[in-house]
């Protein structure tokens, strides 16, 4: 087939109009495709929750005329997605907000990755059973104590019946407190174990190795501008906890609180000068009225005992190391606490550190101090010379709930010297929170038998025992004491059983319990005593052990 000129010269024309219509799509395409930019933008201030914590960035991106997306990268890949904010401020809008993962290997895969996580779950799953044994432990010494106290009390046993009752309460208690020791060793041998499992997955998931979060954020712009932007969003794998220093000087004055929060985070990127808040806030919970469910019981299966070596404790050497160095840090004037600005909510509290910290990602605890109290305590002593031949001290401060406290462990100081642990628990409706200081050797208890006022006699149908003890309390300090005598006589359960109280020296006796307290206020280098005398009458042909 001939082709003619013209035909020749319209399939020329037509081919060029196609080029030029290509040219022109490609340059229109060209202009409105969106353009990837990667931003950096430096973490500036965390508030660190009870077990996770929001992490702010902030900074400045220049955006060119049209679409962008502004990637920051680089971020933990333990990011809520829910909690992500952006904020921009600029004439600009911010079309879109998304986050991915940045996946370079699937870290889940590999075999021995897999190996250490299955090691703590099953360790985990250990610790759960032994502290459910705990609990269990927990409930029968409380239901042999209750019932030791009736068998005491029965008068149908023979001498011989009843030794062998009390051998048998002995024998369970023994065994009772035995496993429950067993157990809590136990229970810390694998803490231990996954505490270091838990550091071999931090090491090996490192920044290098770990995914990195990435949040995409879509702008568009009429002109050539520099905005600035706000990232907001919670991770996870960090967290903090209250504990205090307890301080007391000397009972004239004020006791001492040290506040202190014990942050930790592994969420993969290090938080490096930033400033530090730390809030009891708790914003994941629901704040949903909770609804209540069919509660369904069934017999209750005893987890079967586990058998674990006994690590020797080195704590009486660490406790002598930590009494060292405070007696050494005397004669040095006390630090000044850290700037801390507290912000009372209607729910929730917040600290603010005033001095930038750096907080690396290794799960590793770092003591921040948040706030440093006195508060006006009454001191007094307590003491049981029944039971013991101490004085303990006790502080009972008022108001406690104006000092923003959590429960937390507390470490006891009185007189700089360490006395001790304990918990301060502040989930209690009372005004009155009691602190307990140890012991003080510097009052002297005494308990001795008046065996010439103590007797047995034989009277018609009836046998009378009189038992007398005088009670003797010495003060060696330079400055006056308060302290509460505790004893105690016995309470009859059977109409046949009479109990007088012949002599409580002004004691307040409650019937219902046998308790008997006298508050006694002691000058320097005095002594007071106390005389408790009682007698109990049973017919003579029954037996009661009363010693």
């Amino acid at each position: 087939m001939r082709i003619s000129g013209s035909h020749l010269n319209n399939y020329s024309n037509m081919k060029k109009l196609l080029v030029t219509s290509m040219f022109l799509i490609s340059a229109v395409f060209n202009i409105t495709a969106q353009t990837e930019k990667d931003i950096k933008a430096e973490i500036k201030h965390v508030t660190v929750f009870p077990d996770r914590a929001q992490i702010d960035h902030e900074t400045s991106v220049s955006l060119a005329p049209g679409k962008t997306i502004l990637k920051l990268s680089g971020l933990s890949p333990y990011i809520d997605v829910q909690s992500i904010q952006v904020k921009g401020f600029g004439e600009f809008t911010i079309l879109s907000v998304n986050h991915q993962n940045n996946y370079l290997q699937n870290l889940e895969d590999n075999p021995e990755m897999k190996s250490i996580r299955n090691q703590i779950e099953a360790l985990q799953t250990k610790v759960e059973d032994e502290k459910a044994a705990l609990g269990t432990l927990k409930e029968k010494e409380k239901f042999l104590a209750a019932n030791q106290a009736v068998l005491v009390k029965a008068t149908t046993f023979s001498i011989e019946q009843f030794k062998s009752v009390i051998e048998l309460y002995t024998s369970n208690m023994d065994q009772i407190a035995t496993t429950t020791l067993k157990k809590n060793r136990l229970i810390k041998d694998y803490e231990k174990q996954i505490a270091a499992l838990q550091q071999q997955v931090a090491d090996k998931l490192g920044k290098g190795q770990l995914p990195s979060g990435e949040i995409l954020v879509t702008v568009t712009s009429e002109k050539q501008l520099t905005g600035k932007f706000s990232f907001s969003y919670v991770v996870a794998n960090a967290g903090w906890y209250p504990s205090y220093d307890i301080r007391v000087d000397d009972i004239k004055k004020p006791v001492t609180i040290l506040y202190k929060a014990n942050v930790y985070q592994r969420s993969g990127v290090e938080w490096k000068d930033v400033k530090l808040s730390f809030s009891n806030a708790t914003p994941w919970v629901a704040g949903n009225v909770p609804v209540l469910n069919p509660w369904f019981i069934d017999y209750y299966t005893y987890p079967r005992p586990m058998i674990a070596g006994v690590k020797r404790s080195n704590a009486p050497v660490m406790l002598e190391k930590a009494a060292m160095e405070l007696k050494s840090e005397d004669a040095l004037e006390e630090a000044a606490p850290v700037a801390v600005e507290k912000q009372v909510g209607e729910t929730t509290i917040t600290f603010d550190i005033a001095i930038p910290y750096s907080i690396p990602s290794d799960g590793k605890i770092q003591t921040v101090e948040i706030q440093r109290l006195t508060a006006p305590a009454d001191y007094k002593y307590v003491t049981l010379p029944k039971l013991s031949p101490l004085a303990f001290l006790t502080a009972n401060i008022t108001d406690w709930a104006k000092l923003s406290l959590q429960s937390g462990e507390a470490t006891l100081y009185f007189e700089n010297s360490f006395v001790g642990k304990s918990n301060l628990n502040v989930n209690q409706t009372t005004d009155t929170l009691t602190l307990s200081l140890g012991t003080d050797n510097s009052i002297l208890v005494k308990r001795e038998k008046r065996k010439d006022f103590t007797s047995k006699k034989v009277i018609g149908a009836n046998k009378t025992e009189t038992y007398s003890f005088l009670l003797t309390v010495r003060n060696n300090k330079s400055n006056p004491v308060k302290i509460t005598l505790s004893d105690q006589i016995p309470v009859s359960s059977n109409s046949g059983i009479t109990v007088d109280p012949v002599e409580l020296s002004g004691g307040k006796h409650n019937a219902e319990t046998g308790e008997i307290k006298w508050d006694l206020e002691i000058k320097p280098q005095e002594t007071k005593q106390i005389i408790l005398t009682y007698s109990v009458k049973y017919p003579k042909d029954k037996t009661i052990i009363l010693e």
